[in-house]
């Protein structure tokens, strides 16, 4: 949880201006969904993670 807030910080706090806090929560939403659908992780054979937990559940399913 500290890897994911430092690199939230690195990444979108420290990048960029925010006037409000609705805006910074915008923000900090899009970037959660980027990172759950977009960013692959080498870790989980190369796909997102949204992508590996389908990939799981679908080969579960069928194995049942």
């Amino acid at each position: 949880m500290e890897i994911f807030f430092a690199t939230l910080r690195s990444e979108l706090y420290y990048i960029e201006r925010f006037w409000s806090i609705e805006n910074l929560q915008i923000e900090i939403q899009e970037y959660i969904i980027l990172l759950k659908h977009e960013w692959i992780d080498f870790s989980l054979n190369g796909l997102s993670s949204v992508d590996y937990r389908t990939e799981a559940a679908s080969v579960e399913a069928a194995s049942v």
